[in-house]
């Protein structure tokens, strides 16, 4: 019964510590690089036939090259609703469009956006970190109860502590890498 008590706590902490790592990385994929990424327009709303539809569910996304994001709508008789969604979004991108696509050429970063992109970056890497601390807090406080109930033995508890803070650290590690590589990416020229 202790067993599966503490496999519990094990398997909660790392539930919510790798749900924040996830979140993390959803996060970092609409922070603007250097580079065209169509996932900068994840978050585009386009009203379409007066219902918000996701852009990519309207039309398809490609970067034919490193300064261009290319949207080839599936229904051509949206794309000036296509290009005002772009453009009312806080994106600060300029569509320009021929008829049949939409081309969104993506401008090169200031050196002074650049950081402001890595300070934003290292504030979304904090706030996950806080929820893989929380996961941690959570775990340790179940654990808590667990030992002083009398469910799980006090050497036992001390050993998942010492496991729960092992996971902490290793996931604050790899929030640490994902930060890195995509600081690395924003501060390429």
């Amino acid at each position: 019964m202790a067993q599966d008590d503490v496999t519990l706590v094990r398997e909660e902490a790392q539930g919510a510590m790798e749900k924040s790592l996830r979140s993390l990385k959803a996060e970092l994929q609409k922070v603007r690089t250097g580079r065209a990424n169509t996932a900068i327009l994840d978050g585009v709303q386009v009203d379409y036939y007066g219902t918000p539809t996701p852009l990519n569910q309207l039309a398809n996304l490609t970067t034919p090259d490193p300064r261009l994001i290319v949207v080839s709508p599936y229904d051509k008789g949206s794309i000036q609703a296509i290009e005002k969604a772009i453009q009312s979004s806080d994106l600060g991108l300029t569509p320009s469009s021929d008829g049949k696509v939409v081309r969104i050429p993506i401008p090169s970063l200031t050196e002074e956006r650049r950081n402001e992109l890595v300070k934003h970056v290292h504030r979304l890497a904090e706030d996950h970190k806080v929820g893989v601390r929380e996961g941690r807090r959570d775990a340790l406080s179940m654990l808590k109860d667990l030992v002083s109930d009398g469910s799980v033995p006090r050497d036992e508890g001390r050993q998942t502590e010492k496991a729960v803070q092992g996971l902490t650290d290793g996931y604050v590690k790899k929030i640490d890498e994902v930060t890195g590589q995509k600081e690395k990416e924003i501060l390429e020229v």
